[in-house]
């Protein structure tokens, strides 16, 4: 008999081990062991659960540290489990048990801590600028890492076609019948190393009818923490972020899917706090709010663009048509998905940090996919996904730039004038 107030764990009792989940798993198929499977897994969080293996049980730690939290289990699932619930469930419990590795506990302080983050993506700017980490970029931990922060650099063109004063051209944006008012998620890791990409996304919005807004007091999603199991910490986060955005209706615009999915579940994290739900409710990825608004076509690319769906979008949040209605909207270009764009890339937050080994693994198909025909330009709508799928391009030496979406089309409306 399973305890009352089973939270999380109770999105588990569907599963009924019928392993059409375990080809959607990259880390079963890097390495085909069925406890690094979903349905090896589910059977470990019941183990768990039920009080079979206890949170000090290595084989269970181990096998569950190694999960990606991609979800990409949930959508093939015929029995409709929520696994991505069961796993944090389990997290949490394992973490009220033990911390996290001091590794990750330092991460999280320096990636989403008010008061050091600043300081840490300032030094990273920095050095992001001196050239190095593009040129130390490879193979190897720390080459991998540089890679990564080299990804993160935006393209020279959007910067110089696009910013000029970074304001829509008057005639050239929506009628003004159609206004839209936003609000602008920043977020921790957008706003420090992707700043660009709010700024690709406040103009394309503005060419769309749309007036974003600057919401103060604003902080980290929190969901490196939830993924991390650290609930209380997520907890407080979500709730200083209901607080910030107040009791409007307009839409809370995210650029980042690993934000917008954990946005979009604070109605499940704080799930005795109706301003929770209404928040949840209102939170929109830029590209569903640019495909609403058509939007506006912009000047000819002749490039080959490839998009990858960030496993947040297109898992998590079920968003998949979004961002190709806005690549669409760039004449010239050949738009295609990448050949597995539903697997992951490897990043997953803390991932590639904590399980180095694993997640080049996880990488390595979609690479070698993408180095057999290489576009012009890669597209992700997640920043851990552009930094491992670039620091990997990188380490190939191939020379695909990649980006979010937003910024394809940010370059196309400087190229045809809708920035003065």
């Amino acid at each position: 008999m399973r305890p009352a107030g089973r939270g999380g764990f109770a999105a588990l009792d569907n599963c009924v081990h019928c392993g059409f989940c375990l080809q959607a798993c990259p880390t079963f198929l890097a390495t085909g062991d069925e406890a690094d499977g979903p349905r090896g897994r589910i059977a470990l969080m019941r183990a768990l659960e039920q009080g079979e293996l206890t949170s000090e049980d290595p084989g269970l730690r181990y096998h569950l540290d190694r999960c990606l939290g991609c979800r990409g289990c949930e959508p093939v699932c015929p029995s409709g489990v929520g696994y991505g619930a069961g796993l944090e469930a389990a997290r949490q419990r394992l973490t009220d048990r033990r911390a996290p590795p001091l590794l990750a506990r330092l991460a999280l302080v320096a990636m989403t801590s008010s008061a050091l983050s600043g300081i840490v993506y300032a030094t990273a700017r920095a050095v992001r600028a001196s050239g190095v980490p593009g040129a130390l970029a490879g193979w190897g931990r720390l080459r991998f890492a540089m890679g990564m922060l080299a990804a993160t650099k935006a393209d020279g063109r959007s910067e110089a076609d696009g910013r000029a004063g970074g304001q829509a051209v008057p005639g050239s944006v929506r009628p003004p019948d159609r206004p839209t008012a936003v609000s602008l998620f920043r977020g921790c890791i957008m706003e420090g190393l992707f700043a660009h990409v709010h700024d690709a996304t406040i103009r394309t919005l503005g060419v769309n009818g749309c007036t974003v807004e600057e919401v103060p007091g604003q902080v980290c999603c929190g969901a490196l923490h939830a993924h991390a199991g650290w609930h209380a910490a997520a907890q407080t986060l979500a709730r200083t972020n209901v607080v910030a955005f107040g009791t409007g209706e307009e839409p809370i615009v995210v650029n980042s899917a690993g934000c917008g999915a954990q946005l979009r579940a604070y109605g499940t994290l704080l799930e005795d706090e109706p301003a929770a739900s209404r928040f949840a409710a209102r939170v929109r990825d830029v590209t569903e709010i640019l495909a609403e608004r058509g939007p506006v076509a912009g000047a000819a690319l002749r490039l080959r663009v490839a998009y990858d769906a960030p496993c947040h979008l297109l898992h998590a949040q079920r968003v998949a048509e979004p961002p190709f209605a806005v690549l669409r909207a760039v004449p010239g270009l050949d738009v295609r998905p990448t050949a597995d764009s539903a697997q992951c890339c490897g990043a997953a937050g803390l991932y590639g940090l904590l399980q180095p080994e694993l997640s080049r693994a996880v990488l390595a198909p979609k690479l070698a996919q993408l180095l057999e025909d290489p576009p012009d330009v890669l597209t992700s709508g997640n920043p851990g996904c552009v930094m491992q799928l670039g620091a990997g391009l990188r380490a190939a030496r191939a020379r695909v730039q990649v980006c979010h979406p937003v910024e394809v089309l940010d370059v196309s409306y400087a190229a045809a004038g809708f920035y003065r």
